[in-house]
């Protein structure tokens, strides 16, 4: 008979009982009350509804993109419930759908910009959208915008509006555009880390921080005039929109203390001084103005509206019954990496499985490509223009539709197409090439850290404790330059030019949209509806559809995705404040991320560092 188990052991197994039949209830407490959440979500039948005369709200939260990045289902519905959220995304596509849907829409009276949580968006994808409000116009309805700040990017498309409202304690912050980086050739040389470079391009300036500690001539003089080509587009743009001179939008110093001295310090009054604005009004005096233009609401104290969220999900588009011939449209957004990548980045294998399944499907009988990305790896590019062309051969027309940017990487995917459209501001060229291989001897010898041993070859000695011997420095550096004469060889044979011709264009350097038209690296400048209907016409297509060819997601996927999309609606919205330390600590760490990803298997890359401005 076994011995009794001592009243330590009882008082711990009891403890233990309680504790995990505790547990267990919680669990299925927690468990079952959040089925019974979604089971309600789902069963409900409430759908936003459009008060005829509405004013469409475009509440814009986040950053507007060409493809969405592929984010957890359950974090996205927990962290908002309708969009409220400045690390969101919105997908180009929909906003500029949502504003011509707006325009024949009879229950819509007009359009009221709301973008005081939008991000930093490029000129080319605002002018996208402000293309899509001009148009809005042309129904006749009128469009409002409302702040109480712009920064540069809201106020471009604030810009469209016909009356702009502005909180009498608010302002308008115009700046301009600048480009700087930090450089860490001193840093690298008290580390005693040695940066060995190789490229080739007297613009490709991405490896001058480990090289210099400061910007050099050639790169301050093609930043300059790039920067200056894309600010006239702003300007220009803005200026006409508000029937305004350009130069009252960014002055100097002393004219802008003027003007303030004349507002007597108040910037919102400036900004009505200026013609910047129109109207001063609190929350309360636009609510006023607001329900005496479009009525007020039959349910609360509002005027009547929809949100851009609320309406998006109305007016989501069915695949239609019949497939026609289509036109196929290839997202090809963010950075160049090999193998399987998520939306939101292109990958060498994933970006070719889609243009591979564009070939085979016999309903496409064209493929636009939109591109929107500043490089990456060499090799992921290759393997992707090797199914343009393959997309060719078959007979199917490839026509590209750059985005912000379709530099270095960007450009060598975008070349071989039948057809090449920019918009004037997009950023491209870049055609240059470099690689870099950082080695610690001197640091770890300063340590007492040394590396001995034998080898077979010179190629099995290599390692970044041990240094680079002068004579494979020499040999990547040919596989560098024999990169460049690719590039340029390639891009002189598809673009009819002569070798001379564009190295001369070439070196790295980046060009605006408009530019690159006059050098011919671009044929057209237009957006993708005139990239579809070219697609089309080199199709020979009287008749058709267009539709994205994208990663499909498993069912499993796609029914959480649903799930908690019908979720998040019933979910309280998030406010996130961001101090200034977090949004520093986030930008090093994209850039951490950025270069980390780099994964090219040669260390060969065709990268676009002076996209972002």
């Amino acid at each position: 008979m076994s011995a009794k188990p001592s009243i330590f052991k009882r008082i711990l197994s009891v403890l233990w009982k309680g504790l995990n039949g505790t547990r267990k209830v919680v669990l299925n407490l927690f468990f079952f009350g959040f089925l019974a959440f979604v089971v309600i979500a789902l069963s409900s039948n409430d759908l936003p509804v459009v008060e005829d005369g509405s004013a469409l709200v475009l509440d814009l939260s986040g950053a507007i993109v060409e493809q969405k990045r592929q984010v957890d289902p359950i974090e996205a519905a927990m962290k908002s419930g309708n969009g409220n959220d400045s690390d969101a995304e919105i997908l180009l596509s929909d906003l500029i759908h949502a504003i011509d849907n707006a325009a024949a829409d009879t229950r819509i009276s007009s359009i009221i910009i709301d973008v005081g949580q939008l991000k930093w968006t490029e000129i080319s994808k605002l002018q996208s959208i402000g293309d899509a409000l001009t148009r809005f116009k042309t129904s006749g309805k009128p469009i409002i915008a409302n702040g109480n700040w712009y920064g540069q990017s809201q106020y471009f498309l604030a810009s469209f509006a016909d009356s702009i409202y502005l909180n009498p304690q608010g302002g308008v912050e115009i700046d301009g555009l600048s480009r700087y980086r930090q450089y860490y050739k001193s840093a690298l040389d008290k580390l005693k880390v040695k940066a060995h470079v190789f490229r080739v391009g007297t613009f490709k300036s991405a490896v001058e921080p480990f090289l210099r500690d400061d910007m050099s001539d050639s790169a301050k003089e093609a930043n300059s005039e790039l920067l200056g080509d894309i600010w006239s587009s702003y300007q220009l743009t803005v200026a006409s929109n508000r029937d305004i001179s350009a130069s009252d939008l960014v002055m100097s110093a002393d004219r802008y203390i003027t003007e303030l001295d004349k507002a007597k310090g108040r910037s919102a009054d400036m900004a009505i001084n200026l013609g910047w604005v129109d109207k001063l009004a609190s929350a309360e005096q636009f609510r006023l103005d607001m329900i005496d233009q479009v009525g007020k609401a039959s349910e609360g104290n509002q005027y009547k509206q929809i949100s851009y969220y609320d309406y998006q999900s109305l007016i989501q588009e069915l695949p239609p019954l019949i497939v026609q011939d289509t036109v196929g449209i290839i997202v090809a957004k963010g950075n160049i990496l090999n193998g399987q990548q998520a939306p939101g980045q292109i990958g060498g294998e994933s970006t070719s499985a889609l243009l591979r399944k564009a070939r085979f499907d016999d309903k496409v009988k064209a493929v636009v490509l939109r591109v929107d990305s500043p490089g990456g790896s060499a090799f992921a590019s290759e393997q992707i223009r090797q199914e343009v062309l393959a997309l060719k051969t078959a007979g199917k027309p490839v026509v590209v539709s750059m985005g912000s940017y379709a530099a270095s990487g960007g450009y060598w995917i975008s070349a071989s197409a039948d057809y090449i459209f920019a918009t004037p501001t997009t950023l491209t060229g870049s055609i240059g090439i470099f690689g870099m291989v950082t080695t610690f001897e001197d640091s770890l010898a300063s340590l007492g850290v040394y590396t001995d041993g034998v080898a077979t070859s010179d190629w099995a000695a290599f390692s970044v404790t041990k240094g680079i011997t002068p004579e494979l420095k020499q040999i990547i550096q040919r596989h560098i330059e024999r990169g460049y004469h690719d590039f340029i060889s390639l891009v002189a044979n598809e673009r009819d030019m002569t070798l001379e011709q564009v190295d001369n264009i070439a070196q790295g350097r980046v060009w605006s949209g408009k530019k690159a038209l006059t050098l011919g690296l671009v044929d057209e400048l237009g957006d993708i509806d005139q990239a579809v209907s070219k697609a089309a016409e080199l199709a020979k297509l009287d008749k058709f559809d267009s539709h994205i060819i994208e990663q499909e997601l498993t069912p499993q996927e796609k029914f959480i995705q649903e799930m908690f999309a019908s979720v998040s609606t019933y979910l309280p919205q998030t406010s996130q404040q961001h101090s200034v330390m977090d949004k520093f600590i986030s930008q090093f760490n994209q850039f951490a991320d950025e270069f980390s990803a780099f994964d090219d298997p040669n260390g060969v890359y065709l990268y676009c560092d002076a996209c972002n401005y």
